[in-house]
């Protein structure tokens, strides 16, 4: 049986914790129900991962016996928006409104401004057909 390196040891358990941490419900969490409406969190995930070793050889040993290494890992996981779902209508609640930038803020009130836009167009359609029937009556 061939004797495996600590090296591929320590990379394989700081890649299996770092599988663990991100998994999908860490950035879209689990959805809360509340009466009609479902909030659905999500967070932003930042981690690096870190690894090292070394083989020393002397004049005494071989250099396939000693070994030096270490590895390391950090996450941090940030709140950024709830997904609000309300019968048809989903919403996106940031946690820090200060952070959209100005994609956000237009993708957030298109729906907004496309009824009033077409509100706008049905009354101005209306106000038209009322003269042209207002003028042929005469």
């Amino acid at each position: 049986m061939e004797k495996q390196h600590p090296l591929n040891e320590l990379l394989g358990t700081a890649a299996e914790k770092l599988r663990v941490l991100m998994g999908t419900n860490t950035i879209v969490g689990e959805p809360i129900q509340t009466g009609e409406v479902t909030l659905i969190p999500i967070s932003r995930l930042s981690f690096g991962i870190a690894s090292g070793g070394s083989q020393f050889a002397t004049k005494v040993q071989r250099a396939e016996d000693p070994f030096g290494g270490g590895s390391g890992a950090g996450a941090k996981v940030e709140p950024v928006a709830f997904l609000i779902v309300r019968g048809d209508s989903v919403k996106l609640l940031p946690v820090n409104a200060g952070s959209m930038s100005t994609v956000d803020r237009v993708v957030e009130v298109m729906p907004e401004v496309v009824d009033k836009v077409t509100a706008f167009w049905d009354k101005q359609q209306e106000k038209k057909s009322a003269k042209a029937d207002g003028q042929t009556a005469e």
